[in-house]
């Protein structure tokens, strides 16, 4: 049985990719900030397969520590899925609070890459990370500075990590716009409900993931189409 561990999988991109690997059969870790929440989704998938739900933040080293440890002793895909937008709306750069940047930084940014560095133990040659992206990590949207600029760091490291672990796939994904709740608190006040669900980017996430596509950078929706 194949094991994935995947953050932020309480609702959006992260639950639905849950959902079709459990549905794969896929042994499954998950987690989320929210307990009450990550609970309800460990018992819908837990009628379907064999499922560890554990609620933290993936800031916290010792939360990082326990999921890698709930996955081993392999672990074939790695999803880092969680993220946090920062303020809703979302200041300039010139009014950004320098404290929340961090935060944003700490979570999108560290995160991933210490739960990668955690996980390398127990990543056999062939498995694959997958680091969940936005087109405002490549392209410059005036007021997404804090948040796009973290995903651009996250796509940087994605791409050295790929370079320097050849044995691994390493992949930056855009699953493109989805209607979400983050979504919803990056253009507040506005009706995001004509975005598709998050489910349309899953076909093209795990094609990659699951294929033999090379590491680098893929848009879920393009594959998807393909």
């Amino acid at each position: 049985m194949h094991t994935a561990l995947i953050t932020g999988a309480s609702r959006g991109l992260g639950l639905a990719l849950a959902r079709e690997l459990a549905r794969r059969s896929w042994r499954l870790v998950v987690d989320a900030r929210g307990a009450a929440d990550l609970e309800t989704v460990r018992q819908e998938l837990a009628a379907v397969t064999e499922v560890t739900a554990l609620a933290g933040d993936v800031g916290d080293p010792e939360h990082r520590r326990a999921l890698v440890a709930a996955a081993g002793p392999r672990i074939d895909l790695l999803v880092n899925n969680a993220s946090v937008l920062g303020p809703s709306p979302q200041p300039s750069l010139a009014d950004y609070p320098l404290d929340v940047l961090e935060g944003v930084y700490r979570v999108n940014v560290l995160a991933p890459l210490a739960l990668v560095q955690a996980a390398l133990p127990v990543l056999p040659p062939g498995a694959c990370v997958v680091n969940v992206t936005s087109d405002a990590g490549v392209e410059a949207y005036e007021g997404w500075g804090g948040y796009g600029s973290s995903k651009a760091a996250l796509e940087h490291l994605t791409r050295t990590l790929a370079a320097e672990h050849p044995e691994l796939r390493v992949l930056a994904v855009d699953p493109g716009d989805m209607n979400t709740r983050m979504q919803q608190e990056a253009f507040p006040g506005e009706d995001v409900s004509d975005r598709p669900p998050p489910e349309v980017s899953v076909p093209g996430l795990l094609a990659v993931a699951l294929g033999d596509a090379p590491s680098g950078r893929y848009q879920a929706h393009t594959v998807a189409a393909g």
